[in-house]
């Protein structure tokens, strides 16, 4: 071990002193080190005395070799934990259950709480049901209580029984916009020592969008639900020690493009790279040109270009954000003196650094862009956009990617050949408005998210667009599901002052709620003709939203095509109301006296969008709204709930014990061989967390539908899957059942299907399992490439354990998804570079074995018996990268490896 004490040091701020370990006691030279890397190296030292961290650790991480990708395992231990309440309510769930199975072990139940700081921000319940209307807001509150009563007492009685653990309560902001503007410290002061200690603020979150803090230069990301409750018990986050690409930013935004068109292009250029489980710093003289919002626009979508994260400096910008926002002056002195000591102040401190790689980026030939339709790295020039979708509308017309089966079924019942594949357009009548609607109809146009409601300048920019639209008589399309719903309840205070929120009100953009809706898929159900449309036709409509995600299925069940867009052109598709129309060329509308309108009529100039943000936004707003920050109102108040340390499970659908440690002994047992496999899902590339685990609408004809039926509850009170994450009976019919799901093990079906081997029948994933289950017989999925990308589901990797899957073989994983397997019990294992399941011709009706693996083995052995006798054999990979996730793995999940370390 290191002796700590020779690497503290003193500071004085303002007349008070302090204490923290300095980087400079090491002797190297850490201005070769990336900020990444010296935040890492501060945390290893402060903890050097804890049994997880060996002094080798800190001198292979001090050394920082950037030649090769490094074997060393590091601890990390972040400064606090953030949740919202999607991925929150389970965790919660699992530490109640967790206090049970202590009590049963014979241990003290209360050795399960928070030993960091815990927030929970409920964020993600809220839905569109109510739009365009001046009660929006109110209406879809109220229902939102109503809906979630039952979640939301259980997450009152947890801020009550465990230390250390807050809720901000519902209508408050997304999480990750009021991490930004209220919960980051940016440095931590520990005021438990004779001499307050300073650290870096660090985090891990339970939403893979934590990333957007690393625009204030906090170090952060996201982890699955299960590695959360790890580090709030005190566990580190294991890893080893990342490969940090540098980006490289130079110039400054052109007039006309926006934080939006910036991100789209990184995401586009670092994905095009390959940053898959590495992590990204932006450096550059074009740094000190982009706001902390815009910074925190880039950071936010790591997870969509697949790095860890994306980590801006700290400087003259994160101070002025941090004076807006109302921190103290005291805080942002400390801040300031800190950082500078530690040689992580601005652009002096990455200027020797060494990366394992760079690219870089003009930001002056950045250009108005939209993404999509399936994937956010998908970026389209907004001059191609129209001519974009339509050419991937006829490849989805192609009849050469329907089975023959279904060619000719559709032949017979549409009448001939000239009517095979989906209608162009349907009448339809809405607010005694009669119209077509036409394929490629834009029917949400959504200004959501984090991504882009943290930065004034896009909102103003979308508003001003209104204000200009509505001068001229303009209109939004009658069939356009038009919403706003804000991530901080600042927002709206700024856009009062300026006048404009009535701007957007008259366009239909009317508060909804302050919450995470569209983009997480909380859109809400269409108008009921425009539904009807759509189905009866069998229409493929879009939707455009300024979000991060837009997965197919994830949005809307019976949108196909999603993209992303800045907050402005939001606006401008609602107008133009149509995916073919080229907004840069053609008309938006007409005018009041008949003349036609284009984008260039509305677009406002930055020096327009500039007076006014200087002008409205200031430091009160930011004090007044966040001072009764946990402050839930009525609603919160008088909802009741038990005051006791061991949660007393009631007869509910939305919080359920789950089976995770029933009958767990206090020993794990040996690792078993799989034997005699089947295929449950055999999966292509790109299968996100969304297909794996929906958080959207539970459908009628579903079995998690099913199993809500036999308990009284009626389809309008289904809710979401997100919603119910806290009942594993729920989620485990859930899992795998997302709408545009394709198991190639049953071919011509979409969603939730497979066919049950040896029989060959097709049923639903859930009722397959539930019969493997009955025979003893184990499960496996395959999959392509980019395996688990999306959202830090755990439920991706709870789910697949309850239908008894014992492992995965993928090409490759997204990073937190591998993670996840592994924290609940799963084997990771991966095909050889270049082979796939095509390598030895895999249909999925095959029988697989598996001998039983051991610490620090790296490649195990496939054996499979085909359906007609033969057999073959192939080595995997076993993606355990590092020996604290064998213990994981040991233990049958890091759970189980946590309750027992602490009997």
């Amino acid at each position: 071990m290191t002796s700590a004490n020779k690497h503290i040091s003193t500071l004085t701020v303002q007349g008070k002193e302090y204490q923290y370990y300095d980087l400079s006691s090491l002797q190297v030279n850490t201005k070769r080190l990336p900020l990444t890397a010296k935040i890492l190296l501060e945390n290893l030292l402060r903890h050097s005395a804890e049994q997880y961290v060996q002094s080798e650790d800190i001198d292979a991480l001090a050394k920082w070799d950037t030649s090769a990708k490094s074997d060393t395992e590091i601890a990390f231990v972040p400064a606090r934990v953030v949740l919202q309440d999607f991925t929150g309510v389970p965790a919660v769930v699992d530490l109640a259950a967790m206090r049970n199975a202590m009590l049963e072990l014979g241990g003290d139940p209360n050795k399960i709480n928070p030993l960091k700081p815990v927030d929970l921000v409920i964020d993600h319940s809220i839905m569109v049901d109510e739009f365009g209307q001046p009660d929006s807001f109110k209406h879809n509150t109220k229902i939102e209580v109503e809906r979630n009563k039952e979640r939301y007492q259980f997450l009152k009685w947890g801020q009550s029984a465990f230390d250390n653990f807050k809720v901000v309560p519902p209508g408050k902001g997304i999480v990750h916009q009021i991490n930004l503007e209220y919960l980051a410290r940016v440095t931590f002061v520990d005021e438990q020592h004779d001499t307050p200690m300073l650290y870096p603020d660090t985090l891990v979150g339970t939403d893979s969008h934590t990333t957007m803090i690393n625009g204030l230069g906090v170090l952060g990301w996201g982890v699955g639900g299960i590695e959360a409750e790890a580090a709030m018990l005190g566990q580190p986050v294991t890893m080893l020690i990342p490969e940090v690409v540098g980006m490289q930013l130079t110039g400054k935004l052109p007039a006309g493009a926006t934080a939006t068109d910036l991100v789209l292009a990184v995401t586009e250029q670092l994905r095009a790279f390959g940053v898959v489980g590495k992590f990204v710093e932006f450096y550059g003289d074009g740094i000190p040109h982009l706001t902390v919002a815009d910074r925190s626009t880039l950071a936010n979508m790591s997870p969509e270009y697949g790095a860890t994260c994306g980590l801006f400096p700290i400087d003259e910008q994160t101070t002025k954000y941090l004076i807006l926002t109302g921190r103290s002056e005291q805080q942002i002195a400390v801040i300031e003196a800190y950082s500078k000591a530690q040689g992580m102040w601005g652009r002096e401190s990455q200027e020797n650094a060494q990366y394992h790689d760079t690219l870089s980026l003009d930001l002056n030939k950045v250009v108005p862009a939209i993404a999509g339709p399936k994937r956010p790295q998908d970026r389209i020039d907004l001059d191609q956009a129209a001519g974009a979708f339509t050419k991937w509308i006829s490849d989805q017309n192609d009849l050469a990617i329907a089975p023959l089966d279904a060619q000719k079924e559709r032949f017979d019942a549409e009448g001939g050949a000239e009517n095979i594949g989906a209608k162009t357009s349907a009448p339809c009548q809405l607010n005694d408005q009669d119209f077509d609607l036409d394929e490629g109809a834009v029917v949400i146009a959504a200004i959501t998210s984090c991504t882009n409601t943290s930065n004034p300048s896009v909102l103003v920019a979308a508003a001003l667009l209104a204000q200009k639209a509505n001068a001229l008589g303009l209109t939004v399309k009658p069939w356009v599901k038009t919403s706003f719903a804000p991530g901080s309840q600042v927002v709206t205070e700024y856009l009062n002052k300026a006048g404009l929120s009535k701007e957007l009100d008259a366009l239909g953009f009317n508060l909804v709620g302050y919450g995470c809706t569209t983009c997480i898929g909380n859109s809400g159900p269409l108008p009921e003709a425009v539904s009807k449309a759509i189905k009866d036709s069998d229409l493929t409509v879009t939707s455009v939203l300024s979000g991060n995600r837009n997965f197919e299925g994830r949005i809307h069940s019976e949108v196909k095509a999603n993209y992303l867009a800045s907050p402005p052109l939001v606006v401008a598709y609602a107008l133009a109301g149509n995916m073919k129309i080229d907004i840069t060329t053609e008309s938006l509308g007409t005018s009041k006296d008949g003349k036609p309108v284009y984008l260039k009529d509305l677009w406002p100039s930055q020096q327009e969008i500039e007076d006014i943000v200087s002008r409205v936004v200031n430091k009160s707003m930011f004090t007044e709204k966040y001072g009764s920050i946990y402050d839930g109102g009525d609603i919160w108040e008088n909802l009741e709930t038990v005051d006791a340390n061991i949660y007393d499970w009631p007869d509910s659908t939305y919080v359920k014990k789950p089976t995770f440690f029933d009958n767990m002994p206090a020993e794990p047992e040996a690792i078993k061989d799989i034997k005699n496999a089947r295929c449950l899902l055999k999966l292509a590339d790109s299968v996100t967390t969304d297909h794996i685990s929906p958080a959207g609408s539970i459908g009628a004809d579903t079995p998690a539908a099913e199993y809500l039926r036999d308990n009284n509850v009626e389809q309008k009170d289904f809710n979401s899957y997100g919603s119910r994450r806290g009942n594993h009976e729920v989620m485990m019919r859930g899992t795998f059942a997302n709408v545009r799901l394709k198991n190639e093990l049953a071919p011509g079906t979409e969603g939730g299907f497979t066919r049950k081997q040896p029989e060959n029948e097709e049923m639903t994933v859930f009722k397959a399992s539930q019969q493997y289950i009955e025979a003893n017989i184990p499960t496996i999925v395959i999959a392509g490439k980019e395996y688990g990308t999306g959202s830090s589901r755990d439920w991706a990797a709870k789910g697949p354990l309850l239908l008894g899957i014992k492992a995965v073989i993928a090409e490759t994983y997204e990073r937190i998804h591998r993670s996840n397997l592994i924290g609940m019990g799963i084997l990771p294992l991966q095909f050889t570079h270049g082979e796939s399941a095509q390598t030895y011709k895999l249909d999925g009706t095959e029988e697989f074995s598996i001998k039983a693996i051991e610490a620090g083995q790296k490649r195990v052995q496939v054996e499979l018996k085909r359906s007609n006798g033969g057999t073959v054999s192939f080595d995997t990979d076993i993606r355990i990268d590092t020996p604290n996730e064998f213990e994981y793995f040991r233990h049958g999940g890091i759970l189980q490896y946590v309750i027992r370390s602490m009997l």
